[in-house]
């Protein structure tokens, strides 16, 4: 009798109507990060009314001023505010009502930076499996770190835009960290250590994913070479290279968290679609920034490294790297971090990755937050043929070009007027670098380390050259 008792009191409380609270999309949630002294966004959800239906009212108060605002969601239920934060600090909270409270606690203020791309940015500190990336143990020791926080967005590529995704933020410790971007980590550690304020880390990346998939159907119109009649099979299918399926699933939900910039780390799939890869990565971030509404936000992002593509049936990662490194000249705000000196050549997920993110982090630190005193990448900006010797000239080089190794280079070609190319001498004198071949008397263009695999060793202030050449 009395068991059928709490049956029936167990039905008649599910029966209920439950208490409605606000929902919000998983990144905005106890322990996140918010831009600090900005105008931010906050949205989420109340129940869906119908039409004719007064909209409800929504109440969001910020602790760190007190201050609260009011809004109303529309007919599908969805509600914005714009806060204004405070300079760095926390930790804080926000309550959301629209008659019933939810309260977000262990909220910083700080800098928040997107992490995008596949699986270089992917590659969590654990690594692949059999595939490590260097000094993790020594890494996850001393890691802890109550003021960085990392949000992974789980992998979800789709036909159709989506509003939510799955992810959490937790604090940087051993076990949040081996399961997080390597390259992100690195960068949001220097960040932190040289800002000293909260970092907040979002993350959202799949391994061997096309930059087209990261794109909105309009902006690959301009692309007749990239699929647009896109279906639920393609999706399926293709999964993470399927154009636009990741800005649906992975970065349309977070339009608009507000944010100071955003790094990222791909091209390897993209490789065999070269050609056009620096005017698509245009076309992508422009896209990003008019969607965010930030303005030219800055964009930092890695020049894939040396590996020898002939292992997968490809051969022209050279002309990737090439067309990264103008891609540099053509967005605004925008630099790349150069990898010459740190790729693999039998694996394409390069093992250093605290070299990538401190190098993201470098250029963040001195274009974005000003820092003076930092190292520079130097890029090739001219040469000048002398009889047999040519002479090549570097830009941002006020610190002199050198050879990693000794005082000459195998990375260095000349070609005459036959066009065919010859291993050359090279040695440096103070911002130039001197090629000569005894092949070639009458030298007409130069090359560097422009092949699949190679180690580059032509550096600058402690940092890599890219890969160039001087002819088209």
């Amino acid at each position: 009798m009395k068991h059928s008792l709490l049956i029936t009191a167990l039905i008649a409380l599910l029966a209920r109507p439950s208490a409605a609270e606000v929902k919000l999309p998983a990144f905005f949630s106890q322990g996140m990060v918010l831009q600090q002294q900005s105008q931010v966004r906050l949205w989420g959800w109340c129940d869906q009314l119908g039409h004719g239906t007064p909209r409800k009212q929504v109440t969001v108060t910020t602790s760190w001023d007190g201050k609260t605002y009011t809004t109303h969601s529309d007919h599908d239920g969805r509600f914005e505010v714009t806060v204004t934060t405070p300079a760095a600090g926390g930790p804080f909270h926000i309550a959301f009502s629209d008659g019933h409270q939810l309260l977000l606690s262990n909220i910083l203020i700080g800098e928040v930076w997107l992490c995008a791309g596949q699986s270089n940015m992917e590659m969590q500190m654990k690594g692949f499996k059999g595939q490590p990336v260097e000094g993790t143990p020594e890494e996850l020791l001393q890691c802890g770190d109550t003021l960085l926080r990392l949000f992974y967005a789980a992998r979800a590529p789709r036909l159709t835009p989506a509003n939510d995704l799955a992810g959490h933020w937790s604090e940087a410790n051993a076990e949040s960290v081996r399961n997080f971007s390597a390259t992100a980590y690195y960068f949001g550690r220097a960040l932190r250590r040289t800002l000293g304020v909260p970092v907040g880390l979002v993350c959202t990346s799949y391994g061997g994913s096309a930059c087209e998939a990261w794109m909105k159907a309009e902006w690959l119109h301009a692309y007749p070479q990239v699929q647009q009649h896109i279906t639920d099979d393609d999706v399926k299918r293709l999964q993470q290279r399927c154009p636009t399926a990741l800005y649906n699933g992975q970065l349309h939900p977070l339009i608009g968290y507000g944010m100071r910039g955003a790094i990222w780390y791909q091209g390897e799939d993209n490789v065999p679609r070269y050609s056009y890869y620096a005017s698509l990565l245009k076309t992508m971030v422009e896209g990003w920034r008019k969607e965010w509404q930030l303005g030219d936000f800055p964009f930092y992002y890695c020049q894939i490294a040396p590996y020898d593509y002939s292992l997968i049936g490809w051969g022209c990662s050279h002309l990737l790297r090439e067309q990264q490194l103008k891609a540099e000249s053509m967005i605004g705000n925008a630099r790349m971090a150069v990898l010459m000196d740190v790729g693999l050549k039998y694996g394409i997920h390069p093992r250093k990755k605290r070299q990538a993110g401190e190098r993201l982090a470098l250029l963040a630190l001195s274009n974005t937050y000003c820092v003076k005193g930092l190292p520079d990448f130097a890029v090739y900006s001219s040469v000048e043929f002398r009889g047999d010797t040519a002479v090549v000239a570097f830009d941002r080089s006020k610190e002199w070009v050198y050879f990693e190794h000794g005082t000459n280079s195998p990375n260095f070609e000349v070609c005459g007027p036959d066009s065919v190319f010859h291993t050359a001498e090279a040695w440096t004198s103070r911002n130039r670098v001197y090629v000569r071949s005894d092949q070639v008397s009458q030298p007409v263009a130069v090359r560097y380390a422009f092949h699949d695999w190679a180690e580059g060793d032509l550096m600058h202030d402690g940092l890599p050259v890219s890969s160039f050449r001087t002819d088209q």
